[in-house]
């Protein structure tokens, strides 16, 4: 088929190839939905209009403060408009996003910042004084720091720094763009948890954020004018590319800066919100809440949850209260979910518990992925009988570039032609995925393997049990045996032996927590139980 090479005519040209990115979104429906409400923070209300006008001088201005393409543009901010600004603005001057987790420590920050090499930050005015401690610690050169107060919270502006309404007002709301001329262009840097060491910078292409903001739709089944609550930090994975995702459906943005019971519900009750994502703990916070803090809606919420895996007897809860979950499973390096658990209505005849089991499970790729499977240390697909385990390798669209001035670990993260996720799993006869543990956090006692997740599953369904972490403690005799970190629901009780003679019930003897500890239990921003602080607690026992 000679006839179809470029040279006759069939290449690539300005009307036929665009590079993809997600900032088309927001250009588009600053004409298409222009009028249409596209953030809502309290009193704040602004239009597609607005949102575009607002991205544009931020960009502008960013680029008279000397940011060039390429540049880094750090913010350190909780979920509020200014966030969302900066998901357009920053990369609409070519910038490179680095959104910077606002519970990280002082040492932390002040790494982030001279590893990525942040030309300009924009900083709360709550977390202002943490930057600037930073700042004394970086090796390089300090950025230039935009302080972002936020009245609606009751957090007034210290007055130290440039304001970001100032700063705004520098820039031209009629600026023009810098699209990419590569879609393989950086648009994001995220940082991972660095729970083993420092954090390691995660690069996202324009390419793949515009993939995730197509795929998600069609597996999320999501329509038009969706009223949508900012719950997902945007440091974590930038809120999953929602954010990015949102003006393509002409959808509305309720941000959220403090997440609460009251206020998931109050967001509900009064703003309309029909769709957001969250951790197992939102969850957990939903089904939990007390009275005072609930309001009555007559519409099913949508949910996607991910960042651990949910307890059955958590998703059970929350299905009776009108909120309908999806479970979806991925990494940073995965710009947020690239799994989700597609729900088969001949399952709708099984018993409530299993129904709920299913759920919990990680599912299948979604559409904009590739190959997404588990294999065994061989890369051979492992046998999918729900019971073999392998380790989560997918390669697709939706994978970073890498690392960012780390060779050595993007190189082993891609052996073998895949990303390997080091989380353990198990696959159905259907090629559903269900993880059993991550790498680290299987437990063998006496030589037998035990899942933390399993143990934990159990656990749940403990009706005084709100959170719980399950991780190895040494013994002499089995190596190491299954410790429980217990947090209690508001006003209930319970002893060790009571838990442990509950899971006994439930798992094999050698699988039930040998120790039990009730303490709240240590997160991250995102509602992660860190369980490197617990296994911490555990080697000191």
């Amino acid at each position: 088929m000679g006839w179809m090479r470029d040279e006759n005519g069939l290449g690539k040209r300005a009307a036929n190839y665009v590079p993809l990115t997600p900032l088309s979104h927001l250009r588009r429906a600053a004409v298409v939905f222009a009028d249409h409400e596209a953030l809502v923070y309290g009193k704040i209300r602004r239009t597609y209009a607005d949102y575009h006008k607002r991205a544009s001088q931020l960009a502008s201005a960013l680029t008279k403060a000397g940011v060039k393409p390429g540049d880094v543009v750090a913010t350190i901010l909780p979920n509020i408009p200014a966030q969302s600004e900066a998901a357009f603005g920053v990369p609409a001057c070519g910038a490179v996003l680095n959104t910077i987790n606002t519970r990280l420590d002082v040492d932390t920050v002040a790494y982030i910042l001279d590893h990525g090499e942040a030309k300009v930050a924009l900083v709360d005015s709550q977390f202002l004084p943490m930057v600037m401690s930073a700042l004394d610690l970086m090796q390089g050169p300090a950025p230039l720091i935009i302080e972002v107060p936020d009245d609606q919270a009751g957090v007034p502006a210290l007055g130290q720094q440039q304001n970001y309404e100032e700063f705004l007002a520098t820039g031209d709301p009629n600026f023009h763009w810098i699209m990419p001329e590569d879609e393989w262009e950086s648009l994001a840097l995220n940082y991972t948890s660095g729970t083993t060491g420092r954090p390691k910078g995660v690069v996202y292409h324009h390419r793949g954020a515009y993939l995730m903001t197509m795929g998600t739709p069609i597996s999320w089944e999501l329509p038009l004018f969706m009223r949508y609550l900012q719950i997902v930090p945007l440091f974590h994975c930038n809120g999953w590319n929602h954010t990015w995702m949102m003006p393509s459906l002409g959808g509305t943005v309720v941000c959220c800066r403090d997440i609460s019971a009251r206020a998931i519900y109050d967001a509900i009750a009064d703003e309309g919100v029909s769709h957001f994502g969250g951790a197992p703990i939102v969850l957990n916070l939903i089904v939990n809440a007390k009275e005072t803090e609930r309001r009555a809606f007559d519409h099913i919420v949508q949910v996607f949850t991910a960042g651990a895996p949910p307890a059955p007897a958590t998703l059970a809860a929350i299905g009776k209260l009108g909120f309908n979950v999806k479970q979806v499973y991925g990494l940073t390096e995965t710009y947020g979910h690239v799994t989700e658990c597609i729900w088969d209505r001949a399952w709708d005849t099984l018993p409530e518990e299993e129904q709920a089991a299913i759920k919990a499970r990680q599912g299948v790729a979604f559409p904009m992925m590739e190959d997404t499977t588990v294999v065994d240390p061989q890369m051979r697909q492992v046998t999918m009988d729900g019971t073999t385990q392998g380790e989560i390798v997918m390669r697709g669209n939706a994978v970073m570039k890498g690392y960012l001035k780390n060779p050595e670990a993007t190189e082993k993260a891609f052996a073998g032609g895949f990303f390997h996720s080091e989380d353990l799993a198990v696959q159905h006869p259907n090629g559903s995925i269900q993880i059993s543990d991550r790498a680290k956090d299987i437990i063998i006692s006496g030589g037998e393997n035990i899942s933390s997740v399993e143990v934990e599953g159990a656990l749940m369904h403990h009706p005084a049990v709100n959170l719980c972490a399950v991780v190895a403690k040494p013994d002499e005799k089995w190596g190491e045996v299954p410790c429980a970190f217990i947090e209690l629901k508001d006003g209930a009780r319970a002893d060790a032996d009571e838990i442990i003679a509950f899971t006994r019930e439930r798992l094999a003897g050698f699988k039930t927590p040998k120790h039990v500890v009730f303490q709240e239990l240590p997160k991250t921003s995102t509602g992660k139980i860190q369980k490197f602080e617990l296994r911490k607690l555990a080697q000191a026992m």
